[in-house]
């Protein structure tokens, strides 16, 4: 698509600020550029974050889409979960990270670091001074001046490895240091092979009593300085090996200006030999140059999956950059073993087994969008990650909910369940995993003991199960949110069933669905905490955060009921009594009481800051509200307040999100969303309408089809639908079904400065509810 390769190129020229027009013109008609697209990513967006506001809370993954390896620029502390800030002064290492979130931390970490001139190993001493303006930040390559020790430190990634290129002074001492850091680490130098191998432990959770991950190290140096340090940073001049709860290795050599030193570095969670096999595959002899090449073309194929026509570089420089972040998670945990077998270390039973394994993920983000781009455009990969849950269950009896790598006690529902019927209904189950997902999900559902975490199955099951809700007054925290959740995941499991021909089963979940009604009190209009007698909790704030729900108030709850929204419509009385609580929620001011916490939490502070009301887009709850507006027959409401978001809170600058960024969720409602659509309720063949970013959008799908989005009049100003034709053909609804995007065709928005009330307005044009269903 030549067109497109020359727009970019023409948008990154004029965006560097070259302004004469005939100079531009004819680089444009003699100079074709590739569709480098990965160097429109930043992935230092969202990295101006702290404990007390997040704008993305992320950090540079330096890696391959997927990756079981990430490696990244240390700024912090070992052991922080900020590992890596913006507006940090000074870098301590380039850390090889697994971490999917600060709160949830990293584990199986180590670092890598060169000093110059008197050896300086420990953490705080050896930090050296940098600058963003010498240093180079992309996924596929990364790059720091260290200006303490006048040395060029570069990383390229692979899947399980990375190759470093260190630039050094002339020094009578130039060092190369390995952190193995705390919680049980061993090193071991082999000079005669100039090699280091050796393990480290640290997790923050989630592991079997013999997880390791194991490194091997190779130098094109020979080694003249052999040191290690044991426990307590204590110096052992001369010395191979050290083995204890901190270790490290420093390998030292003189240096004229200009020398270079290669490093190529491997880990596996399996065996040293199967690091060292990990090591030869990926990179062997391969130069510098060629892993950074690889590792860019890696990401530039998963980015030419969706290509860009528009004039505002920001906003496509936004769109990759979050793209980026939704092809992150979750990681690859499984390795090839030598007869080039796919086996995997079970973070859940300690053993070696054959299949799929992935981790770092947090479902009750997740599954909100990105599995739903993944059964939109990764469907071979999301069969993948469904064997890895198969797996997962097989080797520990439950499903996750939130893995890094094994169960960890995070977040609350039971949101394995959306994601495997959403891929089942797909298509993106293979046959032999559905028995065994569908036994998983039944076991959620009707199995409370012998859960690992309280995070894993569903907490309050037995009250849920008998009164239809998990009551308020039986110290089960977050109450309303559960039961919401839990409902809504019957409703997966209802289509699930009904798809399998269980039709007692799917009759009985699709019945349980529909126990949102219990937490719905009339009197407010609001969903409300309800006690195991029946009678609601008193006094009710609606503007308290936590208590009866999870990181977020009733106003930000009341709407997770995705897959009725025509009954909860009803159950407020009707569409314009439902519009006006939707609007009530940007209109007021972001009123908040933080009581239940003693704080507030920076969920809050991000949403009182950026003017929109108590709108907390910077929290996964609220994320598919504004789309509500369409099953009320004002879809315009949506495209309004779509538009605003897209615009407003998101940018490709580290100050880019508006909250947390959380495994690629809020990623991915920016990258549907800017299409045109999002998928609202995932266990159902529908996406729903919004209003696109850009003036073409073209898919190019795993089956071989193309589906291409065009509003050519798309403009600030042009945020509303006009009219909608697909396929050449007048298109009123403001839904787009699964096969109409898989088949391929072409979406032409008209979009105008002024609404269209009438468009999409009939009730025949709205998206899929349960009660519409049962009524018909």
């Amino acid at each position: 698509m030549i067109k497109l390769k020359l727009k970019y190129f023409a948008l990154s020229i004029v965006f560097l600020g070259l302004s004469c027009k005939n100079e531009v013109e004819h680089i444009i008609t003699t100079t074709p550029s590739p569709q480098d697209l990965v160097d429109l990513v930043n992935p230092l967006m969202g990295t101006d974050s702290d404990y007390s506001l997040s704008n993305g809370n992320t950090y540079p993954a330096i890696a391959t889409p997927w990756a079981m390896n990430f490696w990244t620029p240390q700024t912090a502390k070992m052991g922080d979960g900020w590992t890596y800030a913006y507006d940090a002064k000074k870098i301590r290492g380039i850390k090889q990270t697994h971490q999917p979130s600060p709160w949830i931390n990293d584990y199986a970490a180590f670092s890598i670091m060169a000093v110059t001139g008197d050896l300086r190993f420990q953490e705080e001493e050896r930090a050296s001074w940098f600058s963003h303006k010498a240093e180079t930040v992309k996924p596929y390559y990364y790059s720091v001046y260290l200006a303490d020790y006048d040395v060029k430190a570069e990383v390229a990634p692979t899947e399980r490895a990375a190759h470093f290129k260190f630039t050094f002074p002339e020094a009578e001492l130039s060092y190369i240091l390995l952190d193995a850091f705390f919680k049980g680490s061993m090193v071991k130098i082999i000079p005669e092979e100039r090699k280091i191998i050796g393990y480290c432990r640290n997790n923050s959770g989630g592991v079997p009593e013999n997880f390791h991950n194991y490194f091997v190290v190779k130098f094109d140096t020979d080694f003249e300085v052999t040191n290690t340090w044991a426990d307590n940073w204590t110096l052992q001049e001369g010395s191979t090996s050290s083995e204890g709860n901190h270790v490290g290795a420093i390998i030292g050599f003189k240096t004229k200006r200009g020398d270079v030193v290669h490093v190529k570095v491997a880990s596996s969670f399996i065996s040293p030999e199967q690091a060292e096999l990990n090591l030869d595959r990926e990179i062997g002899l391969d130069s510098f140059e060629k892993t950074k090449e690889k590792a860019k073309q890696a990401w530039n194929k998963e980015l030419n999956r969706i290509e860009i026509e528009d004039d505002n570089i920001d906003h496509i420089r936004t769109f990759y950059s979050c793209l980026y972040r939704v092809l992150l998670f979750p990681r690859k945990f499984y390795e090839f073993n030598e007869a080039n077998d796919i086996v995997h270390y079970s973070p859940y039973n300690g053993k070696v087994l054959p299949g799929y394994m992935f981790t770092d993920n947090g479902f009750w983000d997740t599954f909100r969008a990105v599995f739903p781009f993944f059964n939109m455009m990764y469907p071979e990969l999301n069969s993948h990650i469904m064997e890895g849950l198969a797996n997962t269950y097989k080797e520990s009896g439950w499903l996750p909910e939130w893995a890094s790598p094994g169960h960890r006690d995070c977040m609350i529902g039971s949101n394995s369940a959306p994601i495997i019927v959403d891929a089942f209904l797909k298509g993106n189950v293979k046959d032999k995993d559905v028995d065994v997902l569908f036994e998983a999900i039944l076991k959620n559902a009707s199995v409370e003991e012998g859960r690992p975490v309280n995070s894993v199955g569903r907490a309050g099951l037995d009250y849920y199960n008998t009164l239809g809700y998990v009551p308020y007054n039986v110290d089960i925290k977050e109450n309303v949110a559960r039961t919401l959740e839990y409902a809504y995941a019957d409703f997966t499991i209802s289509e699930m069933a009904k798809k399998l021909d269980k039709e007692a089963v799917s009759e009985k979940f699709e019945k349980q669905s529909l126990n949102y009604k219990y937490v719905f009190d009339p009197s407010t209009g609001l969903m409300r905490g309800k006690n195991e007698d029946g009678s609601f909790q008193s006094p009710f704030n609606p503007l308290k955060w936590g208590d009866a729900f999870t990181e977020g108030n009733s106003l930000h709850y009341t709407w997770s009921v995705f897959h009725d929204v025509q009954g909860l419509i009803n159950l407020m009385g009707g569409n314009e009594a439902f519009i006006s609580k939707l609007d009530n929620v940007f209109t007021m001011p972001p009123k908040f009481d933080d009581s239940y916490y003693g704080q507030t939490i920076h969920e809050i502070r991000e949403m009182q800051v950026v003017n929109m009301g108590n709108y907390a887009h910077g929290n996964q709850p609220i994320q598919h509200m504004i789309y509500l507006y369409n099953y009320a027959g004002v879809p315009y409401k949506t495209q309004e307040h779509i538009r605003e978001v897209l615009t407003k809170l998101y940018s490709a600058t580290p100050d880019g999100y508006c909250g947390d960024e959380d495994n690629g969720q809020t990623s991915a409602w920016y990258v549907f969303s800017s299409l045109g659509f999002y998928p609202l309720t995932p266990g159902v063949n529908q996406y729903v309408m919004g209003s696109p970013l850009f003036k073409k959008a073209t898919l190019h799908l795993e089956n071989g089809n193309t589906f291409e989005i065009h509003s050519e009049n798309n403009s600030k100003e042009n945020v509303y639908i006009q009219s909608v034709n697909l396929n050449k053909a007048v298109y009123n609804n403001t839904f787009l079904n699964f096969e109409t995007i898989q088949n391929g065709g072409v979406l032409e928005f008209n979009l105008t400065n002024k609404a269209n009330k009438e468009w999409g307005s009939k009730t025949e044009n709205t998206p899929y509810s349960l009660n519409k269903s049962i009524e018909n």
